[in-house]
């Protein structure tokens, strides 16, 4: 892995963790560093789905794939929320 995958893997991972975030409704009281990790999390897991499936590659742009990230990573935002929100409460 080089250093620009890694520097894609976050950037990659922050817009999918970004829409993963807005698609959930209400606040979400999660930090912005969690929000990438979920991000980077959700698009290999994403991925991983639609090779699965066989339509991680189509010609153009992947929309399965894409809105397969996008919802392994809202269901990683509110599976964060529920337990990030727990850590103070005791």
């Amino acid at each position: 892995m080089t250093v620009t995958g890694i520097i894609t893997a976050i950037v990659i991972g922050a817009i999918i963790g970004a829409l993963g975030r807005l698609v959930v409704p209400g606040r979400q009281g999660i930090p912005i560093w969690l929000t990438i990790v979920i991000g980077i999390v959700a698009a290999l897991i994403g991925t991983a789905i639609a090779s699965a499936f066989g339509v991680a590659s189509t010609g153009g742009i992947d929309w399965i794939e894409l809105i397969l990230q996008i919802a392994v990573a809202a269901v990683g935002v509110i599976a964060a929320v529920s337990l990030y929100g727990r850590r103070g409460v005791r």
